[in-house]
């Protein structure tokens, strides 16, 4: 494209109209992910049965598996809400517990299991392998009430109801 016709003043309307549409773009995706975090808040809470009082086990803090970068991570939203409605929560990420430390107050646990122990129930953020492979018995064992919030749908809800489960996923029926 030859621009070397362009006046001065078509092409501070053209960069504007860019800034503009950059701009309304953005504001698209942060009012889906606002909506998609209210959403998964609201989940949350209904399986709880409120939070305040609780301790909730989450596994996964940073925005995506195999990493440890935390920008844009559900976890940034969804752990202090959770806090500021008097839940207590103990977390663990395999890699993102340094990087999630730097914007988060919580507990880090050692394992999952660590991070389990002993909780009202678990809230999985982040879809890393580690938490697709977990032994089912042991969570339940390990758990006060055998309660999952899944929101990466890593699990089945009928191989979690067979578990014993009351499982919560996105968009599926619940177990």
């Amino acid at each position: 494209m030859n621009l070397s016709h362009i006046t001065l003043a078509q092409l501070r309307a053209l960069v504007t109209l860019e800034e503009t549409q950059s701009f309304t773009v953005a504001a698209q995706r942060l009012g889906r992910t606002q909506s998609a975090i209210s959403h998964a808040v609201r989940q949350i809470e209904e399986a709880f049965g409120g939070v305040k009082g609780k301790t909730i086990a989450v596994l996964g803090l940073t925005f995506k598996p195999n990493t440890d970068d935390m920008r844009d991570a559900p976890s940034l939203a969804i752990v202090p809400y959770l806090q500021q409605a008097g839940a207590t929560i103990r977390a663990y990420d395999p890699e993102g517990a340094k990087e999630a430390a730097k914007y988060l107050k919580l507990d880090f646990s050692k394992d999952a299991y660590d991070a389990l122990n002993g909780a009202d129930g678990v809230v999985l953020l982040t879809e890393w392998n580690e938490f697709r492979a977990l032994d089912l018995g042991k969570v339940k064992a390990a758990l006060k009430q055998p309660l999952m919030v899944d929101l990466r749908n890593v699990y089945r809800p009928a191989m979690m109801a067979e578990a014993g489960f009351k499982y919560v996923s996105v968009g599926r029926p619940s177990a």
